[in-house]
């Protein structure tokens, strides 16, 4: 009840303050205006619509439909607020500035008898053709944010310095997908996309952090079935992330187990790799045990018994995992969760609640890579930061001190 509550306060200001700062400008007659709020309305409560509907076991194609016209709404009406809010602070800032002038003009000058002489019909006018202007802006952004979302993810090569790495894991290549939130606007297509895409980079390990459904297996399982194709020489690994216990995470274990795919619920595996051991933990989400309480995220269990003298990778939906792991003695930490953000600039709102957001951090010795996501969520809006596939390749520091040291 409280998630739902929070979403629509959230849904209700995103719609309703442009509408608010738009409409009475339109010069419209009252029964238009009253359409225009009851279409505000509507599209204030879509988004959350489909939500509701899959939640009770409403998934077909009429639902996705839903989920379509309710996220890309949800889109444009996201950069239409943040468009009226910088406009609206641009104003107050020149009318804070005009006071001043005003002030300053009135102590200097012996007459301060002003007129403004400004037509408040062409003032109208001006604010008519402005609004109207930022909603072409709103709509241009969203269509190009939707081609930059449903285009195939950009390939990211990081090089990670690891001090004292065994001659064995040198060059080892690590592929990283996240946050493919197959659902109602991903489908099979996309997902096998990805899947070629990640073939063609020859991994040597394979790691899939979380958030790869939004729905349930029975409803699914064909568009998360090109997955089954992927490809990794020394494995295929997978972590929970926070909406797979939305999706009945269980079934959603059971099912990528049937593909293949080797599932870490807060346990490690050993890899011996060119003579040299390899850890490959993975732990479940930080807010599975809200779900699950048996599936509350263990890092200790996952390292209980490994190798101390291994390299340690740990697998992590979540970023804020990165303490415990350090205090494990974690060598590179694989997250997702954040998207990067997925469109500027919220990518400044989701930087303070998460430690780390995109790319690669050294967080006191403990390498953490973030994947902006191969997906995205909600709105099919990507503006300045794309989605991803990660290849991050072990390779030996340089002249640096570590926990491999």
């Amino acid at each position: 009840m409280l998630f739902l509550i929070t979403a629509l306060a959230a849904l209700a200001l995103l719609h309703g303050y442009p509408a608010l700062r738009i409409i009475p400008t339109l010069g419209l007659t009252r029964g238009w205006i009253a359409g225009l709020w009851i279409a505000v309305a509507f599209f204030t409560l879509l988004p959350i619509t489909p939500i509701i509907l899959r939640v009770n076991g409403f998934e077909n194609a009429a639902t996705d439909i839903l989920s379509w016209i309710g996220y890309t709404s949800l889109g444009f009406f996201s950069l239409t607020f943040l468009v009226v809010v910088f406009r609206d602070l641009g104003w107050v800032a020149l009318a804070a500035g005009a006071k001043g002038l005003s002030l300053f003009r009135d102590w200097t000058a012996a007459d301060s008898a002003t007129s403004s002489g400004f037509d408040p019909g062409r003032r109208q006018f001006l604010i008519l053709v402005m609004n109207v202007g930022l909603l072409g802006v709103s709509g241009g952004l969203s269509a190009y944010g939707m081609v930059q979302a449903r285009r195939k993810p950009t390939v990211m090569e990081v090089d990670v310095p690891v001090a004292n790495l065994p001659d064995g894991l040198r060059g080892l290549r690590i592929v990283q997908i996240s946050d493919l939130h197959i659902g109602p606007t991903i489908k099979g297509d996309y997902v096998q996309r990805v899947v070629d895409q990640v073939n063609e980079l020859v991994p040597d390990l394979l790691a899939i952090t979380g958030d790869l459904v939004d729905g349930s297996v029975d409803y699914l399982a064909g568009d998360v079935a090109p997955l089954a194709q992927l490809q990794a020489r020394y494995g295929r690994y997978f972590v929970t992330g926070n909406h797979e216990y939305y999706s009945g995470a269980d079934h959603w274990l059971q099912e990528v187990d049937r593909l293949g795919i080797t599932c870490l619920q807060n346990e490690h595996k050993v890899l011996e790799i060119g003579g040299a051991p390899l850890v490959v933990a993975g732990v479940t989400d930080l807010q599975a045990h809200q779900v699950l309480p048996a599936h509350r995220t263990d890092p200790k269990a996952a390292l209980a018994g490994a190798p101390e003298e291994a390299i340690r990778l740990l697998l992590a939906h979540q970023p804020g995992s990165i303490f415990a792991a350090n205090e494990l003695g974690v060598h590179l930490q694989l997250s997702g969760h954040t998207h990067g953000g997925q469109f500027r600039p919220f990518d400044y709102a989701v930087a303070a609640t998460h430690p780390y957001i995109a790319d690669l951090h050294d967080h006191n010795g403990t390498w953490i890579y973030v994947n902006r996501g191969t997906g995205y969520w909600g709105p099919p809006l990507r503006l300045g930061i794309p989605s991803e596939i990660t290849v991050l390749t072990l390779v030996p520091a340089q002249g640096q001190a570590g926990l491999g040291s």
